[in-house]
């Protein structure tokens, strides 16, 4: 198997296939046209891809879902329009009324409010766990328990959660687990090995990489495959060809990236650590981090975002930090080329378990700048916890 650098290079490419063309075209369509009735009226397994109607997806749709089924290396691979609808179809192809859910008590956010807004009345009970349950895990499944939900690390509050021993809890009862692995992203980990049967990405972060996508991927192995691909067509879910491209072409670069941001992001973290108004980072690449060995054991690096819990300041003195910094914007998502900064809430939504920091708490997503550059700028933003005045935000 080549390594996942080369992957990156040639997964999903057929030169030979569209004139010799490096990259697969764009395919734009919504009419394919069958040679005759018979053809047209055959039965399709969906699940072997054909092109037969533009929503089903193109050989542009299919190309990128090649490259990162094998990247990851998964039975196959489906795109989604974003990455919540990939967490969506994950559950509803597995679930089904009466039985019971587990999901992380460090999930993203919207995928909790579709577990209790959507799932619940469905019928289908929804539990929430302490992600460092690990083994303990074995103690909450059910007779009636559909699946286990894992994200790791939290992307919020970055726990580490000790998959191999999750999934052989749940296998030994016949139970899959599913985790969004957006953080980690197809290239720094290899899902299935770690037990990991549907592995869920949105692919606007990294996989795109540019700030300027929105689109999810869910792989499955191949037990999963057929009632995944069969949700998708079910709830209408379809990807732009224009997108599939986007998110080939930046997987293309997916490992160069990831190696800078892997690399500032260590650097500003280190940094931050020493900084007397700082109480911790959350960043399992750091030695310092509980998550550490869990990190260095299951995956091959890590990525650009991390939290940072300060020392205890009031309101005012955090807003004047956040609203101060002038190279990290305030804004959702992450995984492109520009720093962001988010204020984290963890404690709000946690149920099984409770976030109090010993103080207020920052998300930092660290871009492709010059990490000095970064690091002035936090430092900057940092005295006007001491200050009294407003600072505006450039």
């Amino acid at each position: 198997m080549p390594k996942p650098d080369t992957l990156l290079a040639h997964a999903g490419r057929a030169p030979e296939a569209y004139s010799g063309m490096v990259n697969t075209p764009v395919f734009r369509t919504s009419t394919v046209i069958h040679p005759t009735i018979e053809s047209y009226e055959a039965p399709r397994d969906l699940a072997k891809k054909p092109v037969s109607y533009g929503r089903h997806g193109t050989p542009t749709t299919f190309a990128f879902e090649e490259a990162v089924a094998q990247l990851e290396g998964a039975h196959q691979a489906v795109a989604t329009p974003n990455g919540l609808s990939a967490i969506v179809v994950a559950l509803l192809a597995v679930l089904k009324p009466g039985q019971h859910l587990l999901v992380t008590d460090s999930a993203y956010s919207p995928a909790r409010g579709f577990c209790d807004r959507r799932l619940v009345p469905l019928g289908i009970e929804v539990e929430y766990y302490d992600p460092l349950i690990g083994a303990g895990i074995a103690d909450l499944l059910r007779d009636n328990t559909g699946a286990v939900f894992c994200e790791s690390p939290g992307s919020l509050t970055f726990e580490m959660q000790d998959i191999p021993a999750i999934a052989a809890a749940a296998h030994a009862r016949g139970i899959p687990v599913l985790a969004d692995n957006t953080w980690v992203t197809p290239y720094l980990a290899s899902p299935f090995e770690l037990g990991i049967d549907i592995s869920i990405h949105a692919g606007t972060k990294y996989i795109g990489g540019h700030s300027d996508l929105m689109i999810g991927v869910v792989s499955t192995n191949e037990r999963y495959w057929k009632p995944v691909r069969q949700t998708v067509y079910d709830y209408a879910y379809s990807v732009s060809p224009d997108d599939c491209y986007q998110a080939l072409r930046g997987l293309r670069t997916l490992g160069v990236r990831l190696r800078q941001h892997e690399r500032n992001a260590l650097q500003v973290a280190r940094w931050l650590q020493a900084q007397p108004e700082v109480s911790r980072v959350l960043y399992p690449a750091l030695e310092s981090d509980p998550g550490h060995a869990l990190w260095k054991r299951d995956y091959r690096g890590a990525s650009g975002l991390f939290s940072v819990v300060l020392k205890p300041v009031d309101d005012a003195a955090l807003t004047r930090f956040v609203n101060g910094l002038q190279l990290f914007g305030i804004g959702s998502s992450w995984g492109g080329f520009e720093s962001l900064v988010t204020v984290v809430h963890a404690a709000s939504y946690r149920t099984a378990t409770r976030w109090q920091p010993e103080g207020p708490a920052v998300r930092l997503h660290i871009g492709l700048e010059d990490p000095a550059d970064l690091i002035a700028d936090l430092r900057q933003a940092l005295d006007l916890l001491h200050a009294g005045k407003a600072a505006s935000h450039g």
